[in-house]
């Protein structure tokens, strides 16, 4: 236990046979719930796992591969059932260091958060052990991420090294969630829909021998499309269905102005082609809802940023 709250490590795993006995003898003491959730490993994962001689380890083994986000999913249920009040996530990879946990369990513990997660880009040095095509991926990824979670207060999205507390986790609905790579994305989504605080804890990176198994040509366009539909998903249920918000009707007064701008725009080019010139009230026309829409849109952002949880 960690100051009178049980701690539950899940540990998503596929085909981590090489590393699963070095996560579980890893974890400390205050971890009172190791659950390994085997996510269909064609190795010896699972058995590894179910023979360790920790009598803290659970098992559980899927019978299809349904990606890190359903192990996970699987891993917390499991882990609420064991009565946790803090789950935390560790890599099946052996990724992350344990070290740092009771700096993740703190601020849900002490300062009333619902959700902490590692963030390798706090400094210079922090990141040097990450390959560079990682450190740019991330980088492009925690910029969309801000806009379409809604957490402006928070970076490198995809490190799964997070903590959440039980509380959190039963007013999700997790079955809804993404369950492939994007699902980091796709907990900051709902988690800000409930308006739970969330913060950014310095842990720096740590890669080992492990291979990643993400091919980028089709991670990126899955991430991107679900944060492009989850941002309207969020406004829409944060900010229209629970209260109809003005960051709504800022944002949908400006991309409306916007779309009559393009359309307009697009037709007046389209009719003064050839010896015919636009006037110069028809330019303003297209362009004058254009500003207006681009101030609407940066004043919906501004709010929503002032209004982001933590």
């Amino acid at each position: 236990m960690y100051d009178g709250r049980v701690i539950a490590a899940v540990v998503p795993a596929h085909n981590e046979a090489a590393h699963i006995r070095d996560v579980i003898s890893g974890l400390p003491a205050i971890v009172d719930h190791i659950v390994v959730v085997d996510d269909k490993s064609a190795d010896d994962t699972a058995q590894l796992a179910e023979t360790s001689s920790d009598p803290r380890v659970r098992v559980i083994r899927h019978e299809r591969n349904t990606g890190v986000g359903g192990a996970i999913i699987s891993g917390h249920k499991l882990a609420l059932e064991l009565g946790s009040d803090v789950d935390v996530i560790f890599a099946g990879d052996d990724q992350m260091d344990p070290a740092y946990l009771p700096t993740l369990l703190d601020p849900i513990v002490h300062e009333g958060y619902g959700f902490t997660k590692a963030n390798r880009f706090y400094s210079s040095t922090s990141y040097q052990g990450m390959p560079a095509y990682r450190v740019f991926g991330n980088v492009i990824l925690s910029l969309a991420n801000k806009a379409a979670s809604g957490y402006w207060n928070l970076f490198d999205p995809q490190n799964g090294y997070t903590a959440t507390s039980a509380e959190v986790l039963r007013r999700l609905d997790l079955d809804s969630i993404s369950q492939g790579y994007e699902f980091e994305n796709d907990f900051l989504l709902n988690l800000n829909i409930l308006n739970v605080r969330a913060k950014d804890i310095p842990i720096p990176a740590r890669y080992g021998s492990e291979v990643s198994g993400m091919k980028m040509r089709k991670v990126v366009p899955a991430i991107g499309g679900m944060l492009f539909a989850g941002f309207f998903r969020r406004v829409l249920r944060k900010y229209v269905v629970g209260s109809f918000s003005p960051i709504a009707l800022f944002l949908f007064s400006g991309l409306l102005l916007w779309l009559f701008s393009l359309l307009f725009g697009a037709w007046t080019i389209y009719e003064t082609i050839g010896p015919g010139a636009a006037t110069t009230g028809t330019v303003l026309l297209a362009v004058v809802p254009f500003l207006m829409g681009f101030q609407l849109i940066l004043t919906a952002l501004t709010l929503d940023i002032q209004a982001s949880p933590g």
